[in-house]
């Protein structure tokens, strides 16, 4: 991935990542919270997006039976990924509003590599903008998965047992080449509280954007 190579008066772009269950979108939206009470202009937003090929994305993965293979499926997350970057990451940076995402290319890399080589999804991945710091939620597969059964909700393409082992130790490989790209990278254990957890993203952040400890 490429380092981040923004103008300094650009807000900083803020990516949280983590098993299905780890609490990213909880964190998000407590970040963000957090950032506007401090006088920050903030936008949450996530992946796969809303936008059409991310809202196909979604159909995909809720399809028992869709015939779209893994492969088509790594273009179709970069392909959502540009979009996102055009349509809503690069113009809110460039207005100086803080940028928080649920989910980047730390997923495409993690899922995706399950059935194809690392190497080919991370070069599909390597132009779009590197984040200025991604928060990695690590939990164990076994309670994420615990985690998904009690939403109650049809389970996704990726949401078994076995495939979320799997995609755990895809992340751990996702953290060390990431950090060899030269990411700021911050690991936190998903099994603290949502307090907990929050404290820590909020002071991670504060040494990033120059702003008092968490309120």
């Amino acid at each position: 991935m490429p380092h981040n190579t923004t103008d300094s008066q650009e807000a900083p772009f803020i990516v949280i990542e983590g098993l299905d269950g780890a609490g990213g979108t909880t964190q998000c939206r407590l970040l963000q919270s957090w950032l506007e009470r401090h006088g920050h202009s903030v936008l949450s937003t996530n992946e796969p997006t809303g936008q059409p090929v991310g809202t196909f994305i979604r159909s995909v993965l809720q399809d028992p039976h869709s015939k779209v293979g893994d492969e088509v499926l790594a273009y179709l997350f970069a392909a959502d990924r540009q979009d996102h970057l055009t349509r809503t990451i690069l113009p809110a940076l460039s207005s100086d509003t803080v940028v928080i995402s649920d989910r980047y290319y730390h997923s495409s890399l993690a899922y995706q590599s399950l059935s194809l080589d690392f190497d080919f999804v991370a070069q599909l991945n390597v132009p779009f903008r590197a984040p200025d710091i991604t928060i990695f939620l690590l939990l164990e597969p076994e309670t994420s998965f615990a985690r998904v059964q009690e939403r109650g909700l049809p389970l996704e393409r990726f949401e078994t047992l076995d495939r979320l082992r799997s995609i755990a130790a895809s992340y751990n490989r996702v953290i060390d080449y990431c950090q060899k790209r030269g990411e700021h990278i911050v690991c936190l254990d998903a099994t603290q509280s949502i307090e907990e957890i929050h404290d820590r993203i909020c002071s991670e952040i504060s040494l990033l954007i120059n702003i008092p400890q968490p309120l």
